[in-house]
């Protein structure tokens, strides 16, 4: 399956409209929201094109194909309008044997991972998209479609046979510095050049793992 990730949508229909226009042009099969989807939040400005009756129309047209779940700004009466569940904390996407935990960021995070065995931690929350890998999982930020922060540009991911990906709002990914290393969990992740991209290799490729880094990212500039 082709899973579409996004989070932060603040209220903002234009933004939206170009992620599901990405959505329907690249066949996805699955949309993933990760909170904050109607309210623009008291701490940010109100965003152009703020209109959430529309994201709600518009998300409900496609109801059977999206799994959602909580931000810090969504409330019970976002529920009331939504059409499919929202309300949980978190959700567990097992996909070809890896474990996606899917969270919004305020309660489980880099800095604060939840318990329980998992292969990725993918959030938003902080507006700033991240693909990094320390010693436990690895972990992806989706960033924010409206509210991007530090310099960087509204983005959305996604996911594909093990293949992450981040794009910006017109449909580009976004380019990426080289590199390859080997990671706890047994998941090896490699970004290149034209696009940033995580490769979650198969068991078939585990045991590189356990070989020298060199030796690794030899073997990465091979895929």
């Amino acid at each position: 399956m082709k899973y579409l990730l996004v989070s932060d949508i603040h209220g903002c229909r234009p933004a939206l409209q170009k992620v599901l226009q990405f959505y329907d042009e690249n066949h996805c099969d699955m949309l993933c929201v990760l909170g904050d989807i109607l309210n623009y939040g008291p701490r940010n400005r109100i965003p152009e094109g703020i209109d959430a009756q529309g994201i709600v129309a518009d998300l409900n047209a496609r109801a059977s194909q999206i799994v959602a779940l909580r931000g810090n700004c969504d409330a019970e009466v976002d529920q009331m309008l939504l059409q499919f569940p929202m309300m949980s904390d978190y959700l567990l996407l097992v996909d070809g044997g890896r474990r996606l935990f899917l969270t919004h960021g305020h309660l489980y995070n880099k800095e604060k991972l939840p318990v329980g065995p998992y292969d990725v931690l993918v959030c938003g929350h902080s507006h700033l998209w991240e693909l990094s890998q320390g010693e436990g999982p690895a972990f992806v930020n989706l960033g924010s479609i409206t509210f991007p922060k530090g310099g960087k540009e509204p983005t959305f991911a996604t996911y594909e046979d093990g293949l992450f990906t981040i794009y910006r709002l017109d449909g580009t990914p976004l380019p990426a510095t080289d590199f390859c290393r080997p990671c706890a969990y047994g998941v090896a992740l490699a970004a290149y050049p034209a696009k940033v991209t995580w490769w979650l290799l198969s068991a078939t490729i585990l045991c590189f793992c356990a070989l020298p880094t060199n030796a690794v990212a030899a073997f990465c500039d091979m895929l």
